[in-house]
């Protein structure tokens, strides 16, 4: 079966624009997100099979996504510095940069699918079965990530 982009485009574009923003909370770079996804699709579409769409679109934003925050955090740009200025005198500032730190601690020694498994059940509210189905594996194994998962935030937050 064939995959028709521009289909999948109208019919789920706007879910994957979602999927960018809510990820990347800037709009110009969620739209660059949603164009990169469609683009993966077309490169790919001769590879990929059109069985559950949505969940594919899905996967493609949330990878696409956690690489360009990646990148970000390995590049920063220093276009601003009034900018700056503002955000190191601002308390919720703090609290953010405390929390990135804090994630980065946690996600630092786990493979790149944990955070995809924990942003999939944690913040987009998937059940375990949902998220095992996206991120093909079993049950048991997402429980077990999970539960490692909160063990390690449950030192962690004992340190602090």
């Amino acid at each position: 079966m064939q995959i028709d982009v521009a289909e999948y485009y109208k019919k789920y574009g706007p879910m994957v624009l979602r999927r960018c923003r809510s990820m990347l909370v800037d709009e110009d770079k969620a739209l660059d997100a949603m164009q990169d996804v469609f683009v993966k699709l077309i490169e790919n579409k001769n590879k990929l099979k059109g069985t559950y769409p949505s969940s594919l679109l899905y996967r493609i934003a949330t990878n696409i996504c956690l690489n360009m925050i990646r990148y970000e955090k390995a590049r920063p740009s220093l276009e601003n510095a009034d900018l700056l200025m503002n955000i190191a005198g601002s308390e919720e500032m703090e609290k953010k940069i405390a929390a990135r730190d804090f994630l980065e601690r946690i996600f630092s020694s786990e493979k790149p699918s944990t955070r995809e498994i924990a942003v999939l059940h944690y913040v987009d509210g998937m059940t375990l079965q949902e998220v095992a189905d996206t991120v093909g594996m079993s049950m048991s194994g997402i429980r077990k990530r999970l539960r490692n998962l909160k063990a390690k935030v449950n030192c962690l937050g004992e340190s602090i």
